[in-house]
């Protein structure tokens, strides 16, 4: 995806596009097929038609370790930089030569005022070096590596302006739902006070319609996301699925009130692919007792003449961390 200033605080959505990979590519965050991702990228940057080689990517939560500190206000960057890497030696299992460091300064502390919130995040070196290898190989240059949780949160934020408020003084769940994993990420007055992954994707449902009706795994996920499946598909395989994830949404966000002192959630925001499951939102705003949307990470944005509406529309949920990534382009730091 590739955004652009159009002026008075607003972006261009110039142009984007998805290119698929076979679901053994990548396997729990890891590059298993090194070839077949560089050929992949290599399609996806010559059908952008874009000039850009310089790119934003993300390791998933799973590739990375993240800790909230609080440090006194006021610290040179030196002074800081050395209490981070005290602060890390204890937190992170590894010798830090053999991870990627970084911290970012969050705000005023909530609890002091001579304190400042700051986030700490480190990967195993080969995790990044992983990705930055297949980048190169396609001809680009990495010049930022985040965290997907850190693009979702990006992309949410330029999105309150559909919840009631702008989100202030609420407690909002951001779900992300992939082909195996969702990720939860909730939010107390915008601010992000857990995140946590759980097995379940759309993937059970494309194995479903495979199992049900006799198709290859391709053939499923073709027919899922284009339809012409039979008429008993609806009420025996969709419908039952739909409740299952709202079920697992639904237990996800039971683990979060268990260990928090938060016992309700004021609206849920679905994305990833399957986010647009039909009835998924129906299901899950029932299943909670919350106010549930669909995630567009692209409210308020202009649209190219590159860029289908009708298009943009469908796959929106699904570019959540791609939006929050091409947003590090506004980024000073």
């Amino acid at each position: 995806m590739e955004l652009s200033d159009a002026g008075h605080g607003r972006y261009t959505i110039d142009r984007y596009v998805i290119e698929p990979i076979s679901r053994d590519a990548v396997v729990e965050g890891n590059i298993a097929k090194v070839d077949e991702v560089v050929e992949a990228m290599k399609r996806a940057w010559s059908a952008m038609g874009t000039r850009t080689k310089h790119v934003a990517l993300a390791l998933p939560a799973s590739s990375v370790i993240t800790k909230k500190i609080s440090l006194p206000k006021g610290l040179s960057e030196m002074d800081m930089e050395i209490q981070v890497e005290a602060e890390a030696n204890q937190a992170i299992p590894f010798a830090l030569d053999e991870v990627n460091l970084d911290f970012q300064v969050l705000g005023a502390a909530a609890n002091s005022v001579e304190d400042v919130d700051v986030l700490i995040v480190a990967s195993r070196k080969e995790k990044v070096e992983d990705r930055v290898a297949v980048a190169q190989a396609s001809g680009l240059k990495v010049l930022v590596m985040d965290a997907e949780f850190n693009a979702s949160q990006t992309a949410y934020e330029g999105m309150l302006q559909v919840l009631p408020d702008a989100g202030k003084g609420q407690t909002v769940a951001l779900v992300d739902i992939g082909a195996t994993t969702m990720h939860i990420l909730v939010f107390v007055n915008n601010v992000m006070v857990y995140a946590r992954e759980q097995n379940f994707g759309g993937m059970q449902l494309t194995q479903e319609i495979q199992r049900r009706f006799g198709m290859s795994f391709e053939e499923a996920e073709k027919a899922k996301c284009k339809g012409g499946l039979p008429e008993n598909y609806a009420l025996e395989v969709l419908q039952p699925f739909t409740e299952t994830m709202a079920l697992e949404i639904s237990r996800a966000l039971q683990l979060f009130y268990s260990s928090t002192s938060y016992s309700k959630m004021d609206h849920i925001v679905l994305a990833g692919g399957g986010a647009v499951i039909p009835g998924l939102d129906e299901a899950v705003a029932n299943r909670t007792e919350a106010s549930t949307l669909i995630a567009n990470p692209f409210v308020g944005m202009i649209l190219s003449s590159r860029v289908l509406s009708a298009k943009l529309a469908v796959d929106a949920p699904a570019l959540m961390v791609a939006c929050g990534l091409a947003l590090r382009r506004f980024d000073p730091a």
